[in-house]
């Protein structure tokens, strides 16, 4: 009895030993053949229920900008180099389309043109009332006298331009006869010295004279050249120089001649029209005043160029040029926009600019604390145009060229006022994909 159980008892231990281990190595094969399946099974197709996952947004970062141009106002190209005289704006202003925002520095002197001008009408008037009275004799020996004073001026300008002429002439064949006689002279001292040199080659060939002659020879026929060649090339300087005074001289005198007979010309017209009162003289004066009047229009647009005005409705955003400085057209005067309608323009990544769509709700909020409200917009326009990403991450490990599209959103009014002073402040924007 007492070695039965015994048996049992040592058999029953290896029993379970034996079981547990079986167990074990069960669980373990179990465990690889399940976990090869499921590989298998996630490898080669995916989960329904991932499949049904759908983006619910695109998130990308932007800018705020006005809904127009950011608008560079300028002077008049006219007024070039002209400097600001007076500032009438500041930063943050309000202003209307036609509101004065600087005066030029060259609005005295406009204004000062522009009473000239008016002057000019007054004279022209008063010769169309002398010629409806009729002339006076004063009138007529006047006109006589200022002909007969062009005449003389005409004369005296002939005179003095025929002279200076002859003279550059004489010049020139005194200096031309010169340059010859020193060239000829030259050339004939190239030629003994060529043949000086020549003899004394063949005579150093035989050894009669020693190197240091040939050299001596040589050197008198290179110093002889040199000094034909620049004998050569002063002629040639003073040929053109004097015979190009000569054809400025003539076109001045011609120029000269010209402008005084057609002054002649219009004095002796003058003259005619002062003897012999005619309808056409009146008709000829009244044209008279209507060009005076032309010039006073003319001058009141140029002065009125002086005063640089807003183009349109808007918000002073920054002074380009203060009172004193130069009006450069490149950087204007002022920068202002109409801030009344404010926008996003977000960049999308090239990915995902297939999923936005114009009337996508939008929220908008401040990558940098530059202000605290979550915005509201919708997509109004999607460029067209693919580049480069302007707004960058603060991740030093992103993308500076990753491609984007600019999509630009319409901030709702409530929210205008709020960034309407924010242009260019980084954000993020959240675009909604959902129906």
């Amino acid at each position: 009895m007492g070695e039965s159980t015994s048996f049992v008892a040592k058999n029953g231990k290896q029993i379970a030993v034996v079981t547990g281990i079986l167990g074990a190595v069960i669980v373990i094969v179990t465990g690889i053949y399940l976990n090869q399946k499921l590989g298998v099974t996630n490898n080669t197709s995916p989960s329904p229920i991932t499949s049904k996952v759908r983006e619910k947004s695109v998130t990308a970062l932007g800018r705020i900008e006005p809904l127009g141009e950011i608008i560079k106002v300028i002077a008049s190209p006219t007024m070039a180099g002209a400097k600001v005289k007076t500032l009438l704006v500041t930063q943050g202003d309000k202003v209307k389309k036609g509101d004065i925002i600087a005066i030029t520095t060259d609005f005295d002197s406009k204004k000062a043109e522009l009473e000239t001008a008016k002057q000019e009408v007054k004279v022209a008037q008063t010769n169309l009332a002398i010629i409806q009275a009729g002339a006076k004799e004063g009138t007529i020996k006047a006109q006589e006298s200022a002909i007969e004073s062009l005449k003389a001026e005409l004369n005296g300008i002939i005179a003095t331009n025929k002279a200076k002429i002859s003279r550059l002439n004489a010049q020139l064949s005194t200096e031309k006869a010169e340059k010859e006689a020193t060239i000829q002279r030259l050339k004939a001292e190239v030629k003994n010295a060529q043949s000086e040199l020549q003899r004394y080659q063949e005579l150093a060939q035989d050894g009669v004279i020693s190197e240091s002659n040939l050299e001596s020879k040589q050197l008198t026929f290179d110093t002889v050249t040199q000094s034909y060649q620049e004998a050569l090339a002063s002629y040639q300087k003073t040929t053109s120089t004097v015979t190009e005074e000569i054809r400025e001289a003539e076109a001045l005198a011609t120029q000269q001649v010209n402008t005084l007979t057609k002054k002649i010309a219009e004095a002796e017209a003058k003259l005619r029209e002062i003897r012999e009162i005619r309808e056409v003289d009146v008709i000829q004066s009244q044209a008279q005043i209507n060009k005076a009047m032309a010039l006073v229009k003319q001058a009141d647009i140029e002065l009125d160029l002086t005063l640089i005005k807003a183009p349109s409705d808007g918000t002073i955003l920054e002074i380009m040029a203060r009172e004193g400085e130069n009006v450069d057209n490149a950087t204007g005067v002022v920068e202002m926009a109409n801030t009344t309608q404010m926008v996003a323009i977000a960049e999308v990544y090239e990915s995902d600019v297939s999923k936005i769509k114009l009337g996508q709700e939008t929220t908008i909020k401040s990558d940098n604390n530059s202000f605290n409200e979550m915005l509201k917009g919708k997509v109004i326009e999607i460029s067209s145009k693919i580049g480069k990403k302007d707004v960058l991450e603060t991740d030093p490990a992103a993308s500076v060229d990753a491609r984007v599209v600019e999509v630009k959103i319409a901030i709702n009014p409530e929210n205008n006022d709020i960034i309407s002073n924010l242009i260019y402040a980084q954000i993020i924007a959240e675009i909604s994909l959902s129906d």
